[in-house]
């Protein structure tokens, strides 16, 4: 893909071979690092840029003049030709950046930055964008297709807020267009593979923008990226916890730089969140034309949301005076109608005035510190004050009773009989309570005794989520426990009052006492009871943990014990393959011995033959020789003739090759059997 889009600066690379990419440093403060022709190439580009960002009124202002006056013709054309000059430059320069990515993005990093905030020529923003999120080569490329075919369940949503998205711009205006549509695939692609997100509002004009400068499979590979790795995930997640951490960073900021701003909007209750949520989730697309939006953009393609951060900051600098002279309703009128078009001649001032900001990444780190600190705080109060709430309404409910029953068989026989029957079952209850205590008690020893002789587990990783729900549920009982002494004590104080109330009511003193003496004593095992309850209670939350503990040893030790099996198994497997593979080694052996002795025997048997051979063509040759001694002594002539004596001579001396040929076999074969590898 990068040698595609590069592939115009290739040829332009070969006619200015003369001037190497040298990363030229955009700071002021080191013009030292900067070759002369570096320096120009870069005063160039920042000619084109704001040419570029005004390209349409000056073409506009071009074509009147042309009609107005032959010079203001010759003017437009000296423009166009210098605009054309710097296309070209920019052409070479962004060409040789994406060609020697890797290199340019390891050394010259500062460099490559600067010259983002510069702006990224539009024919090479889809190639820069995809090298500087890595997109380029991601596999899930290859699964869009398929994620195309299935079903999303927020396909409805997507389908609602297509129609939302850029409704001005030509190439989504249209109902069912393809611009629509393939914002549509994109969108639903995501939806499946990350189901927790699903779709969100906003997000669809991270990717509308995307769809504008790249096909919709690579669009879908660079918002898969800027979901994982730009905080984008977070920020669309259901909960929206980030986009809160991102509220109270820019919040503080605010109250650290702009101290003033930040007490009127403390005044008038005008909350980060009513003006700048945008902001963060869709990065000013939805704020600011699209060429101002793209060119943040850029820079957030490049360094992440620190600059939506520094451009939010510069925007309330810019408009402080007017916002302090406005109500909440002006200035949310402000924000949505004045700020979107103060820059509408060129982000080069925005972008200037942003990288004046100080932005300090330390103290954001120690400011998602203490948020998160304080939200957790925030959830363990609010489950507090809803236990809390609850009990207090039993608690009122009961006392509620109590008194209603008290009053209305105060002077009553039943209502001794009454008490007396509760004291006897609250005396139960508290046996029972008792043997209860002692029981859990037996078994939190048991517990102690059997966790101690289990072995430590030095690997605690895989046990994270159970000591958190174990810390959890002694948080709740010790909440639990401080919520029944805080009832013990109120029911003191109310049988106080009641016995305050109560005192000199009886007309007869003999029941009266009796009466007080039930209640009195029913009062004491009440109490008692609640204590008792309150220390099972404890003493249930200690058993709890200690059953968890045990379990966790229990699936240590079951672990342990499936490794030690699988491990045995394995041994006794190889164990039965290594006796296997022994019993084949001594077999190949003994055949390996049986072989050589084979042929060794064959070897002598055929030395014994080539002797005989060598013995018999010697004799032959003797006889010959003897022969030809013979011929030529003349003492043969009477008794052969001469074509006799030269036929005997012939057939002797085939006789010899024959010889000679069958040696030769007889060597050759052995050697190829003594050459021949031995199988086992």
């Amino acid at each position: 893909m990068a040698s595609q889009v590069a592939s115009p600066s290739a040829s332009l690379h070969t006619t200015s071979s003369s001037t190497t990419l040298s990363t030229p440093a955009l700071s002021p403060s080191s013009p030292a690092q900067l070759s002369p022709d570096d320096l120009e190439l870069l005063a160039k580009l920042e000619e084109q840029n704001r040419l570029l960002e005004t390209d349409s009124k000056s073409l506009r202002s071009v074509n009147g003049s042309r009609r107005n006056s032959g010079s203001s013709l010759v003017s437009s054309s000296s423009a166009s030709s210098n605009l054309s000059h710097l296309e070209e430059d920019s052409w070479i320069l962004w060409g040789r950046i994406v060609n020697e990515w890797e290199d340019v993005r390891k050394k010259k990093e500062k460099q490559v930055k600067e010259l983002v905030r510069k702006g990224i020529p539009h024919h090479f923003r889809a190639i820069v964008w995809q090298l500087l999120c890595s997109a380029q080569s991601m596999p899930i490329k290859d699964q869009y297709s398929e994620l195309l075919k299935m079903t999303s369940p927020c396909e409805k949503l997507i389908r609602r807020d297509i129609a939302r998205t850029y409704p001005e711009h030509d190439f989504f205006k249209e109902k069912d267009s393809l611009g629509q549509e393939v914002l549509f695939n994109v969108m639903k692609a995501y939806s499946l593979v990350d189901r927790e997100v699903g779709y969100c509002q906003g997000s669809a004009f991270i990717v509308g923008l995307l769809l504008m400068q790249m096909p919709e499979e690579e669009a879908f590979c660079v918002f898969v990226k800027l979901m994982q790795d730009y905080r984008l995930r977070e920020l669309f997640k259901p909960s929206m916890a980030e986009l809160g951490l991102c509220m109270y960073q820019f919040e503080c900021m605010i109250q650290e730089h702009l101290p003033e701003l930040y007490v009127h909007f403390q005044s008038q209750s005008f909350h980060t969140s009513m003006y700048a949520s945008s902001w963060f989730l869709t990065i000013f697309l939805t704020t600011f034309p699209l060429p101002i939006a793209t060119r943040i953009f850029d820079i957030f393609m490049s360094e992440g949301l620190e600059i939506v951060f520094r451009v939010g900051l510069a925007l309330l600098q810019t408009n402080q005076a007017e916002l302090l002279q406005l109500d909440m309703e002006g200035m949310l009128q402000h924000f949505q109608k004045v700020i979107p078009h103060q820059f509408d001649s060129g982000p080069d001032k925005l972008i200037q005035a942003s990288y004046q900001v100080k932005y300090n990444a330390k103290k954001m780190k120690k400011l998602e510190k203490e948020y998160t600190t304080i939200k957790t705080k925030e959830m363990e109060e609010q489950v507090e004050i809803k236990r809390l709430r609850t009990e207090n309404r039993l608690l009122k409910q009961r006392i509620e009773t109590l008194e209603k029953h008290k009053c209305s068989s105060r002077y009553s026989e039943d209502f001794v009989l009454q008490l007396e029957k509760e004291l006897v079952q609250a005396r139960l209850s508290e046996a029972e309570s008792h043997c209860a205590l002692k029981e859990m008690q037996d078994k939190v020893l048991e517990m102690e005794k059997r966790n101690s002789s289990l072995p430590d587990e030095e690997n605690v990783a895989r046990l994270q989520e159970e000591l958190i729900a174990v810390k959890l549920r002694e948080a709740e009982a010790l909440t639990g426990l401080k919520e029944l002494r805080q009832q013990v004590k109120d029911l003191e104080e109310h049988w106080q009052r009641h016995l305050a109330r109560t005192t000199g009511r009886w007309k007869d003193p003999p029941r009266k006492n009796t009466v007080n003496e039930l209640q009195d004593e029913l009062m004491t095992v009440r109490l008692r009871e609640a204590e008792t309850q309150a220390e099972l209670k404890e003493t249930k939350q200690r058993m709890m943990e200690m059953e968890t503990q045990s379990q966790i040893n229990n699936n240590h030790l079951r672990r342990a014990e499936l490794e030690v099996n699988s491990l045995q198994e394995k041994v006794q497997y190889l164990t039965a393959q290594n006796k296997g593979l022994l019993a084949q080694l001594n077999e190949a052996k003994r055949r390996q011995a049986e072989i050589e002795c084979k042929s060794k025997e064959e070897v002598m048997a055929a030395r014994l033959r080539e002797a005989d051979r060598i013995a018999a063509v010697a004799e032959l040759q003797q006889h010959i020789a003897e022969l030809e001694i013979q011929k030529e002594e003349g003492k043969i002539q009477g008794q052969l003739n001469k074509s006799d004596s030269n036929q005997y001579i012939r057939e002797l001396k085939d006789q010899i090759a024959e010889l000679h040929h069958e040696v030769s076999d007889q060597m050759l074969k052995r050697t190829e059997r003594l050459l021949r590898p031995t199988h086992f």
